[in-house]
């Protein structure tokens, strides 16, 4: 992770062809691109509020610029890039609209994903388009898998699909059972095209509203096993895709690693409302003294707390994306250790970020309730972003102090 000024890139007004590669641009240069994007992010905020999902002209920018491709396998012509560029290129988009960056930090992800498929899978999806978007739910339960000859065959309805509008594929969680109603024998993902699932509207919500995190739904539909994938292949030891991607982006314990794609989405949240807020606050009076609102120490002591907030949030982000990258790096083997420290640092740093845009939004005061602003959505937003379960600290939190206290407990899904 690092930041470096905006580059001279400007985005076309068109999609990209097929066959751009953008292998070889370095990490700066993303996080420039990413950061040249963000005035035209702004200007269709509340659009994207509106559709309820990522607006065509955002999707082509974000092809056009090869932010959707930050971590795909450099064979196929994507930047494979560290993985704290996820956090940097979301926080980014995150300071003008979440539901943007959210969407940007879902569907670059499964590029991260699919790289763990098969060769076929991947070459089934990459080889007719490398800008292919895939949609995802993780709703284990919510899907039921029965193995049958040659795969697997898929019912179920899942929740939160973010992006799935945007997406030609969906990567769906499910469940294989012994028996009809035996316990969990495997959790699997199952690559399933648009033309086999039916995207159902339901995503009419007060924060996050442009993401378009509807349900989806099949019923008995074949899967062919090289388009399934266990979730235990995504832990950071060899996996199917071992063979064909080998820099250290695939040899990360991905699920482990599953917050910091998110993460940057809060981390952007609360850039956003320090900017807004406190830029506000140089030229703002108090109505009911006239005295400038930045004169009030009460006014100073909450900037300090929400900016060391802030700046504590991304250390803790960075530490972690850079440790697991050394440690591939190196050829290690992820400790179990490890993976739950950093499930523990995403969602302290998450909540962190959340603390802040809430001081922030009482520095803010009345001014940021008004729609014509930007505070009320990084506001909403952020309470959104922070529902996810991979920020829960009843979760994630039980589940590092649970180890450290030596409890016995179901291995958890690192």
């Amino acid at each position: 992770m690092q930041t470096t000024a905006a580059t001279a890139w400007k985005p076309s007004a068109t999609l990209p062809k097929s066959r751009t590669s953008f292998a070889g641009i370095s990490y700066g240069e993303m996080v420039g691109r990413a950061r040249a994007l963000v005035p035209q992010i702004a200007a269709r905020a509340e659009e994207c509020e509106r559709l309820r999902r990522m607006p065509d002209a955002t999707e082509r920018s974000l092809h056009d610029s090869g932010l959707f491709r930050v971590v795909q396998p450099a064979r196929i012509g994507g930047a494979d890039l560290d993985v704290g560029i996820l956090v940097d290129t979301c926080a980014e988009v995150a300071r003008v609209c979440p539901s943007t960056a959210w969407n940007l930090g879902n569907l670059a992800s499964h590029h991260w994903m699919l790289g763990y498929f098969t060769p076929e899978a991947q070459h089934e999806l990459w080889d007719a388009s490398p800008d292919v978007l895939i949609a995802t739910s993780l709703a284990f339960p919510a899907g039921r898998g029965r193995k049958v000859d040659g795969g697997y065959e898929i019912t179920g309805r899942w929740p939160l699909s973010s992006g799935v509008d945007n997406s030609d594929w969906n990567m769906l969680a499910f469940m294989v059972r012994e028996g009809d109603d035996g316990p969990p024998v495997d959790q699997r993902f199952a690559l399933v095209h648009r033309s086999q699932y039916e995207i159902i509207d339901t995503w009419h919500a007060v924060g996050l509203a442009g993401t378009g995190s509807k349900d989806v739904a099949i019923k008995r539909q074949f899967v062919p096993e090289y388009l399934t994938l266990t979730a235990w292949a995504l832990n950071g030891k060899q996996h199917p895709g071992s063979s064909v991607n080998s820099s250290p982006l695939f040899r990360l314990p991905m699920l482990a690693l599953g917050p910091y794609v998110l993460s940057g989405v809060m981390l952007g949240c609360a850039r956003g409302a320090y900017e807004t807020t406190v830029g506000s606050a140089r030229k703002r009076n108090a109505t009911t003294t006239g005295l400038p609102v930045g004169s009030s120490q009460a006014v100073q002591i909450k900037v300090a707390e929400a900016s060391v907030r802030i700046d504590t949030a991304e250390l803790m982000m960075r530490q972690a994306c850079e440790h697991a990258m050394a440690a591939a790096r190196a050829g290690h083997e992820p400790a179990h250790e490890d993976k739950l420290r950093y499930r523990r640092d995403a969602y302290f740093s998450v909540r962190l970020c959340l603390e802040a845009v809430d001081i922030l939004m009482g520095v803010a005061g009345s001014g940021g309730l008004y729609l014509s602003g930007t505070m009320q959505r990084l506001f909403r937003d952020a309470h959104a972003a922070n529902a996810h379960v991979m920020f829960s600290p009843d979760i994630q939190g039980a589940l590092f102090g649970q180890h450290a206290l030596g409890m016995a407990g179901p291995p958890p899904l690192l």
